[in-house]
């Protein structure tokens, strides 16, 4: 660009001295025209240049405004960016310029950046560099103002055009982050409802043929009538609910399905598997496992009006079943069996729940020896809780970490390890394991009769009883609460709200200070399988 710039500049000079000398001879002869091979060398200059858009010169603009003068600036040719496609008006303008007339000095913000550009598109990004740095310092929102002058109109803001293979989604999948070119073609962004709703009329597309002209690889999910692909789906939910709901990111038609069809979220919900069908509202277990005993009735009317203990547990059962359908019902799930799922208070068996507790103790300084500070103990220790579908509980407080404990949390090992000492297996740390029983509350055992208390304000609070470390004659109860830690997670937190110790022999309670305890917070142990069993 300098050399072709350079050459226009000494060919235009020849011929102003030419014309200017044919001028004085003769006045009435025409002024001479320049070269027709000259005047084809200037290119067309029918609009402003745009600002720079180089991120080069950007990043020097910015790094160099509080700098006073360009001293240190090379003037070079920058090989990776692309050439100007035309000369600036501004430059050719100079160039019409007789000898003795000069530029005008720019005075305004406007001026010096308009400059700059026209410098820019010279390809002389040294002196460009400089006018673009004192435009700015007089005005820093200059770009704005070159912008609303030449370019009026082009930087509102205009809707996206729309890409040719926009509408081309072979397996229909759902896509995991908004178009925002859809978004502003159509409207506003849909809601979450809405969203699936308009999934409806979706049906599920084969994979498009791996080369083109072949015939698509068979899809037989496609073929399938709806009622057995529901089946299928309650099924993949029976067995692991989690699966079922990533079922939802195969395709549109999956999602439309997993998030309504209220046939499905009912099994879960009333099912024995994860569903509140498992959930035990009364104990059904002694402290050690032991099956519970019915006394002995005193008089025939109490042995023809007392109920054997399969039919209590089945009575029990049918009362828990009726309260759940009485909540569904209720404003606070509007009906919804996958509301209730997620927002219920509910036990999960498919892992464990566990403490983490750390806290400073200060350490003993001796007396003999004159230290700047005294010595501190950073102590970390666990508490473990797994439960059962049967309403026995695993209760365990150990130094070992997570990784070498919650595989071992079985009641096979409780018992093997109980009462002896095994310190050379590496499932030793199950030796002070501590068996137990747990129950969720119910309005037939915690309502107050003369209290106007809601069903569902009586739920959400975990009882456990637990053997003692100390003895026998010992028992320890443990009140929880079930809460939800995280945004998409659910009843997966157990807060604590109080911790006591029962002597049996003098029938009195003695509460534990729970000054360092932290909450339970659930992790799934694939190990557990099915779980809770």
């Amino acid at each position: 660009m300098e050399s072709e710039l350079e050459n226009f500049r000494e060919q235009w000079r020849a011929e102003v001295a030419r014309s200017r000398t044919t001028a004085t001879t003769s006045s009435s002869r025409p002024k001479a025209q320049p070269a027709s091979s000259s005047s084809s060398r200037v290119p067309p200059a029918t609009k402003k240049p745009e600002p720079p858009t180089n991120p080069k010169i950007a990043s020097k603009i910015a790094s160099h405004q509080h700098q006073e003068d360009d001293d240190d600036l090379t003037r070079g040719k920058a090989f990776d960016e692309p050439a100007s496609p035309a000369i600036a008006p501004n430059t050719l303008a100079a160039f019409e310029q007789g000898p003795g007339e000069t530029e005008k000095e720019p005075e305004t913000a406007l001026e010096f950046y308009e400059k700059a550009v026209d410098k820019e598109a010279a390809g002389k990004l040294g002196e460009s560099l400089h006018l673009y740095r004192r435009a700015f310092r007089l005005d820093s929102h200059v770009e704005r103002a070159y912008r609303d002058k030449h370019f009026p109109g082009r930087w509102g803001k205009q809707q996206a055009p729309a890409p040719e293979n926009a509408a081309i989604n072979p397996s229909n999948a759902v896509a995991t982050v908004p178009n925002t070119a859809q978004n502003s073609r159509d409207g506003p962004p849909l809601s979450l409802p809405d969203l699936i709703a308009s999934f409806a009329g979706l049906s599920m597309q084969p994979a498009p043929p791996e080369v083109e002209g072949m015939p698509p690889p068979p899809s037989p999910l496609s073929a399938l009538p709806e009622e057995i692909l529901v089946h299928i789906l309650q099924d993949v939910a029976i067995l692991d609910i989690a699966d079922f709901v990533r079922l939802s990111q195969v395709c549109k038609r999956f999602a439309f399905l997993v998030a309504t069809e209220d046939r499905i979220w009912r099994r879960i919900s009333l099912g024995e598997e994860f569903g509140f069908g498992a959930m035990v509202y009364h104990f059904q277990r002694g402290i050690c496992w032991e099956d519970l005993s019915r006394d002995a009735p005193t008089t025939l009317e109490d042995a023809e009006n007392l109920l054997s203990l399969e039919e209590l547990w089945q009575h029990q059962k049918a009362e828990a079943e009726a309260t759940t359908l009485e909540l569904v019902r209720s404003s606070l799930y509007s009906s919804s069996w996958q509301n209730m799922w997620r927002r219920r208070p509910r036990i999960r068996f498919n892992g464990c729940y566990i403490s983490t507790v750390n806290y400073i103790r200060q350490g003993h300084s001796t007396g003999n020896q004159i230290t700047w500070n005294s010595p501190v103990h950073i102590v970390t220790y666990y508490r473990y809780l797994r439960f059962f579908r049967d309403g026995t509980v695993i209760s365990l407080l150990t130094t070992v970490d997570p990784a070498d404990v919650v595989h071992n949390l079985t009641k096979d090992l409780v018992r093997q390890h109980e009462g002896k000492a095994m310190t050379h297996l590496p499932t030793a740390v199950m030796a002070e394991a501590r068996k137990g029983r747990w129950r969720l509350s119910c309005p037939a055992l915690d309502k107050d009769p003369d209290a106007d208390t809601d069903l569902a304000e009586l739920e959400g609070d975990v009882f456990i009883e637990t053997e003692s470390a100390v003895g026998p004659k010992y028992e320890y109860r443990m009140d929880l609460a079930l809460k939800s830690a995280g945004k998409g997670a659910r009843n997966n937190k157990l807060v604590w709200k109080g911790f006591w110790s029962y002597n049996r022999l003098t029938d009195d309670w003695g509460a534990f200070e729970l000054k360092n305890d932290k909450a339970y917070y659930f992790s799934r142990v694939k190990s557990y399988g099915f779980g809770g069993v």
